[in-house]
This record gives C-alpha cells, sequence and structure tokens, in this order.
C-alpha cells in the first residue's frame, strides 16, 4: 500500500507540473472575457448580501420576540428597536443592489 501511495503522489506531482502546458499562448483581448463574467459575479455577491441580510433578520426577529416573551412591559421598545434594526438591514441589501446596478451597467 506504500509503495502505491508514492506511485499515486509521483503521477499527480507529474501532472500537476505539465499543466502549464496547457497555458494561453498568445496575448488575447480580456475585455470580452471580464464583461461576459461581469454579470455572474455581481449576481453572486448580490446573492450573499441578501443571504446575509435575511440571517440578519431572522435573528432579530427571533430575539425581539424572545425578548418580549421574558418581558411584556417593554414589547413596545422591544418593537421600536427592532424596526430600526431591520431599516438598517435592509438599507445595506438595498444598497449592495445599486452597487450591482452600477457595475453591471449595459454596454
Amino acid at each position: 500500500m506504500n509503495k502505491f501511495r508514492m506511485l499515486l503522489f509521483t503521477v499527480v506531482g507529474i501532472l500537476m507540473s505539465a499543466m502549464t502546458v496547457f497555458a494561453q499562448t498568445e496575448a488575447g483581448d480580456n475585455a470580452s472575457s471580464v464583461s461576459k463574467y461581469r454579470a455572474i459575479a455581481a449576481g453572486i455577491g448580490f446573492a450573499i448580501a441578501v443571504f446575509g441580510g435575511a440571517v440578519g433578520q431572522s435573528r432579530i426577529g427571533a430575539a425581539a420576540c424572545e425578548g418580549a416573551a421574558r418581558n411584556p412591559g417593554a414589547a413596545g421598545r422591544i418593537q421600536t428597536m427592532m424596526i430600526l434594526g431591520l431599516a438598517l438591514i435592509e438599507s445595506l441589501v438595498l444598497f449592495a443592489l445599486l452597487v450591482i446596478f452600477a457595475v453591471v451597467k449595459p454596454s
């Protein structure tokens, strides 16, 4: 088993060192490849921003419900702070959307 493992690592090492053969040889136009993937990258970035905002909003909602259940007298104050936090998180997600629109402008 030890000889097989050594042979496997040797073959993988040789194949990895030979990957430079497939490198691009001529200097092509990079603008077309960048513009192709710009929209995909912007969509993935916005998805991450929306996911983070949704997680933050759900945690704020859960914490507000728990706080109101523990202290019903402070429910109005907790609700005010919750709405303020939700508005700030939503504004960050909308700001991310504006950045995405600025990055992916029609060419």
